[in-house]
């Protein structure tokens, strides 16, 4: 079984001339305890083109320390990493491959780099003996898989302790501190982020994609007739590609079950699907429709996960918020039950869409639309009349659902035209999300005011899928022999949410549709 361990640390230039300071001068620190010197041997794997080290992952196999194993290290930001550990094995660990699948797909991955290091460790320890941080100067030797060049060097590295990690602003400042310390003593930062950067970038040869650490992306880059900067195709194919990145880094996340991975990857999917869409006149429909098919099939699969999320967390809330003497019979209790099968539900069935063939298929047909963009003669235009133009047009449909949606009476088909309204309001702001690097603040005002809209629909859409599901819980109590009273009042008061979502429409929908905001785009 893996385990995940939160990494923050810094890396620092040495030589074998190099003395560390005293670092008991460090506030904090009392003591540092020599650990003595551990010999450890690392084999790191990748694909051939370095997929992984190109989204500055590392996978490696390692022998000798206290924690041999399997390491796959995921950045979560500069300086911190998630390293999830398996035990040794002479293959890779299925858990470790299934996070790595959205990057490796259906190909393999092969040793890239062997590290031996003679590793010298001290403990930075407080008064009452708690570890702080762990100091190590690391003497490297780097070979290239199979037999290449090879590379040397010392390097330094400080590592918070796990109890550190969690104080509110304690670890980084111990961090900055330390750093102080060490600069005055003439110990710079490292310019490589990790070893195997470091690695790959001595021992590359001409021609090696890790050539100076400019990694390549996982998807191929466009042909020499990719679109000029400024024109609408630039424009267009940096967000669609935005969000074909997002999809391949959240789905390791989505995995691990990460608070609110499923949600993220699911916007991604909408973003780009959306994209495909409003900027149809950019991209040919003959291509994208299909891709577009296939996102919506894979949002689908997500969205039974992270509707019950929603769902769940609104019932909660509104049961936690009634007074004791209103919440009659085992309602807490009842559901938890009913989520918890649901959630189980919903999370087989993420797992299984993101190891179908299917799923693999969709991110190898991103790389290629994005490799060979399926370009149409608006492409070559300026990026600022096309895209505003595009917004504009979403708008305009936006416009049309939310009429349709205020002549008609309290109702089903008022709930129905409401969410009509609701997805035409996400359309319209993900396309000026898309303009704004263009259109700037116009856009980002635009996207704004039509965020409103969409967050009141979303409430009101949120109160009919409540209702329901209040429904079958009353129903289920009543089954039971328990009393529906507590399931009952709430209903009522997602009847009453819902109403009052509807009476605030008009006056979000005056902000959104102010004639200043929809001339300022094309100015």
């Amino acid at each position: 079984m893996a385990e995940t361990k939160r990494e923050i640390e810094r890396k620092y230039e040495a030589t074998s001339r190099t003395r560390v300071p005293d670092l008991t001068r460090v506030p904090a620190v009392a003591e540092v305890v020599d650990q003595g010197v551990m010999e450890l041997d690392a084999v790191y794997y990748d694909t051939p083109d370095l997929r992984l080290a190109a989204d500055a992952i590392t996978l490696r196999r390692r022998t000798g320390g206290s924690d041999e194993g399997w390491h796959l290290k995921l950045p979560v930001a500069s300086g911190i990493r998630d390293e999830i550990r398996a035990p040794l094995a002479d293959t890779l660990p299925g858990e470790l491959a299934g996070l790595l699948r959205s990057r490796v797909r259906d190909g393999e991955v092969v040793p890239v780099v062997r590290l031996r290091s003679a590793r010298d460790v001290r403990h930075l320890q407080a008064a009452d003996g708690t570890l702080l941080a762990e100091l190590s100067i690391d003497t490297v030797h780097a070979e290239r898989l199979p037999g290449g060049a090879e590379a040397a060097w010392t390097e330094i590295e400080v590592e918070l302790a796990d109890d550190t990690e969690g104080t509110d602003g304690a670890g980084e400042a111990l961090l900055d501190a330390i750093e102080k310390r060490l600069r005055k003593a003439d110990i710079r930062p490292s310019s490589a982020p990790s070893k195997l950067s470091r690695a790959l970038k001595e021992t590359s040869t001409d021609g090696d994609t890790a050539s100076g650490g400019a990694l390549a992306p996982t998807g191929a880059s466009a042909p020499g007739g990719a679109p000029a900067p400024g024109t609408a195709g630039h424009a267009v194919l940096a967000y669609v590609r935005e969000q074909a990145e997002a999809i391949v880094a959240l789905d390791p996340a989505v995995r691990r079950d990460l608070p609110d991975a499923v949600h993220q990857l699911r916007v991604a999917c909408r973003r780009m699907r959306s994209a495909f869409k409003t900027y149809r006149k950019v991209l040919d429909r003959d291509v994208t429709d299909p891709v577009g098919a296939e996102l919506k099939w894979l949002a689908g699969e997500l969205g039974v996960a992270r509707d019950q999320e929603v769902l769940t967390e609104r019932l909660r809330g509104r049961i936690d918020a009634l007074p004791r003497t209103l919440r009659l019979g085992p309602v807490r209790g009842r559901l938890r039950t009913w989520s918890a099968a649901r959630a189980r539900s919903g999370r087989r069935r993420v797992l299984a869409a993101l190891d179908s063939a299917r799923y693999l298929a969709l991110l190898d047909t991103l790389d290629e639309l994005l490799a060979d963009p399926p370009l149409r003669k608006a492409a070559a235009r300026d990026a600022r009349k096309v895209l505003a133009r595009a917004v504009l047009k979403d708008h305009d449909r936006l416009t049309a659902r939310v009429g349709r949606a205020r002549a008609l009476d309290p109702g089903r088909d008022l709930d129905v035209a409401l969410h009509e309204a609701r997805k035409a309001a996400k359309r319209a702001r993900y396309a000026a999300d898309a303009a704004a690097p263009t259109l700037g603040k116009p856009a980002r005002r635009f996207a704004k005011r039509v965020k409103s809209v969409q967050s009141l629909l979303g409430e009101h859409q949120d109160a009919v899928v409540a209702r329901e599901a209040l429904r079958e819980l009353a129903d289920q109590a009543h089954a039971a022999g328990e009393t529906a009273f507590t399931w009952g009042l709430l209903h009522g008061r997602e009847e009453a949410a819902a109403a009052a979502a509807e009476g605030e429409l008009p006056d979000a929908w005056a902000r959104a549709s102010a004639p200043e905001i929809r001339a300022a785009l094309t100015r």
